[in-house]
C-alpha cells in the first residue's frame, strides 16, 4: 500500500475528516455561546438593573428604603432562591442582604465578577456586581449560578459527546471515501497492468453514471482503438512480409540467374532493368504505405481549402475516359449542382481516382461505373457504383485492410493498398469510407463532414 503522504485518496479523506472535524467544532461553538452565552448576558443585564434601582433608592443618612426593598426582593418569590443582596455600611457591617460572607473590600467595583460566597450559610459560585454608595456604603448584587454552573457542564458534556459522536462517524466516512477511491482507482491500475502484460482484449468496468464510470468509457474507447490499431500494424506486417517476399525472391531470382550463366552485356542490362522494374514496383508500394501514414497522421484544417465535390468527379472522369473505353466499361457521371465542401482538392481527387480504378478494374467488360457528388444531413460525398460481379458480403468490412485483395491469384495488378489510402484520406476530412452491396455491383462512398 502506497504511503499516506502519496497516496490523493488518503490526502482528500484527511482533508475531508479535518473539514468536517472544523465544520463540528464551529457548530458546537456557535451552539454554545447561543446557549450559556444568552443565559449570561441575561443574568447580567438583571444584575445591572437591580443594582441602578438599589442605589438609586439609597440615602445616606436612612438605608431603611433600600434594606427594605432587599427584604422584598429575597422574599417575592421571583428567583428568591437564587439572588443574592449585600448592602454594608461605611462601618463594613451589614445592613442587609443575604450574605454571611463576602468578597473583600479590595474586589473591582463596577465589574461584573465570578467569585465564590456564603449565601445563607453554603459556599456557593456567584455571578456579582459591586457599586460604591453615597458615604462609603458597599452594594452586593448577584446571582447564584450552581445552577448554571450545572447546565454549562450538561452543555459541555453534551457538546463533548456529541461531538466525539460526529468526528468518529466524520472519521468513519473518510475511511470509506477512501476505500471506495481506491477501488475506482484500483480497477483502472490492474486494467492498465494487464495490458501493459500484453492482453489488449481487457478493459475497465463499467458499474455507474459518475465521474469514474464516464472515464471508464472514454478509456475504453481508447483502448478499442488501440486495439484496433495494433491489430493493423500485425496485419500490415504480415502482409508486407508475404507480399514483398515474392518480389524481393524474382529480383534475386533474376539477377542469380544472370550472374551464373556466361551472357552478353545485353542479357546482362535486361537483367538489372527487370530489376530495377520491380524495385520500382516495391517504392511505390512504400510510397503508398507512407501515403496512407501521412493521412492517418493528421493535417491541419489550414491546408483545407473551398472545393467542388462535383468539380472533382468531373475531373476524374475525363482523366478515366480513355483507360474505361479501353476495358470496354462504360463510365459516365451524375451530373447535378455543386458539392461545396472543405478539404484538400489533391487527396480527394487521388481517393477519387482509385475508387474509379478499382471500379474499372473489377466490373468488367460491358459494365457501367458511375461516379456522383452530393450531400445529406450527414455532410457531403463523393461516390462510385459499378454493375458489376461485386463482392460477396462477407468480404466487404476486409476491403479496407492493407494488402488485402480479392484476387487471390494475383494475376490482376495490384498491391491491395487503394482502399487503405482512400479509407485514411476519408478519416483525414472527418469522414469514413462506406461500402455497400449495390446488387449488382459495388457502391463505395467516400463521406465528408
Amino acid at each position: 500500500m502506497r504511503s499516506l503522504h502519496r497516496s490523493i485518496a488518503a490526502r482528500l479523506a484527511l482533508g475531508y475528516g479535518v473539514l468536517v472535524a472544523l465544520s463540528i467544532a464551529v457548530v458546537c461553538g456557535l451552539f454554545y455561546f447561543g446557549t450559556i452565552g444568552v443565559l449570561d448576558r441575561s443574568v447580567d443585564r438583571k444584575l445591572v438593573l437591580l443594582s441602578e434601582r438599589l442605589a438609586a433608592l439609597y440615602r445616606p443618612e436612612d438605608a431603611s428604603r433600600t434594606a427594605a426593598e432587599i427584604a422584598h426582593l429575597l422574599t417575592d418569590r421571583t428567583d428568591s432562591d437564587t439572588e443574592i443582596f449585600l448592602l454594608v455600611g461605611a462601618d463594613g457591617h451589614r445592613v442587609a442582604g443575604n450574605l454571611s460572607a463576602w468578597p473583600d473590600t479590595a474586589s473591582p467595583v463596577g465589574q461584573l465578577l465570578h467569585r465564590d460566597v456564603t449565601r445563607e450559610g453554603r459556599r456557593v459560585p456567584a455571578r456579582l456586581l459591586i457599586r460604591d454608595l453615597d458615604g462609603g456604603a458597599r452594594l452586593f448584587v448577584g446571582r447564584d449560578m450552581e445552577e448554571g454552573e450545572s447546565i454549562r457542564t450538561l452543555v459541555l458534556r453534551s457538546l463533548a459527546f456529541g461531538g466525539g459522536v460526529a468526528v468518529l462517524l466524520a472519521v468513519a466516512g473518510a475511511w470509506l471515501f477512501r476505500r471506495q477511491l481506491e477501488a475506482r482507482i484500483g480497477q483502472i491500475r490492474r486494467t492498465a497492468a494487464e495490458i501493459e502484460a500484453g492482453d489488449l482484449s481487457r478493459r475497465i468496468p463499467v458499474s455507474s453514471e459518475d465521474e469514474f464510470g464516464l472515464l471508464s468509457r472514454d478509456i475504453n474507447r481508447m483502448l478499442d482503438r488501440i486495439e484496433h490499431l495494433m491489430d493493423g500494424v500485425r496485419h500490415v506486417s504480415n502482409a508486407i512480409a508475404h507480399d514483398l517476399r515474392t518480389p524481393l525472391g524474382r529480383i534475386r531470382n533474376k539477377l542469380d540467374g544472370a550472374l551464373r550463366q556466361q551472357q552478353s552485356v545485353v542479357a546482362y542490362a535486361g537483367a538489372a532493368q527487370a530489376a530495377i522494374d520491380d524495385i520500382d514496383d516495391l517504392t511505390r508500394v512504400f510510397d503508398k504505405l507512407l501515403q496512407i501514414a501521412a493521412a492517418e497522421s493528421g493535417m491541419r484544417p489550414e491546408n483545407f481549402d473551398d472545393i467542388d465535390l462535383q468539380q472533382i468527379g468531373a475531373d476524374i472522369v475525363e482523366m478515366y475516359e480513355a483507360t474505361a473505353d479501353e476495358q470496354g466499361v462504360l463510365l459516365v457521371q451524375m451530373y447535378g449542382d455543386g458539392v461545396p465542401a472543405r478539404g484538400d482538392r489533391n487527396l480527394l481527387g487521388s481517393a477519387l481516382a482509385s475508387l474509379v480504378d478499382n471500379a474499372i478494374k473489377y466490373a468488367g467488360p460491358g459494365a457501367t461505373v458511375e461516379v456522383s457528388a452530393g450531400s445529406d444531413a450527414q455532410g457531403s460525398w463523393l461516390a462510385v457504383r459499378d454493375n458489376g460481379p461485386g463482392v460477396p458480403p462477407e468480404e466487404l468490412p476486409k476491403l479496407t485492410q492493407r494488402f488485402y485483395r480479392l484476387d487471390k491469384s494475383r494475376h490482376l495488378p495490384g498491391n491491395g493498398l487503394g482502399l487503405s489510402i482512400v479509407a485514411a484520406i476519408a478519416v483525414l476530412h472527418g469522414g469514413s469510407l462506406e461500402i455497400e452491396d449495390a446488387a449488382p455491383g459495388l457502391r463505395l462512398r467516400l463521406r465528408l463532414v
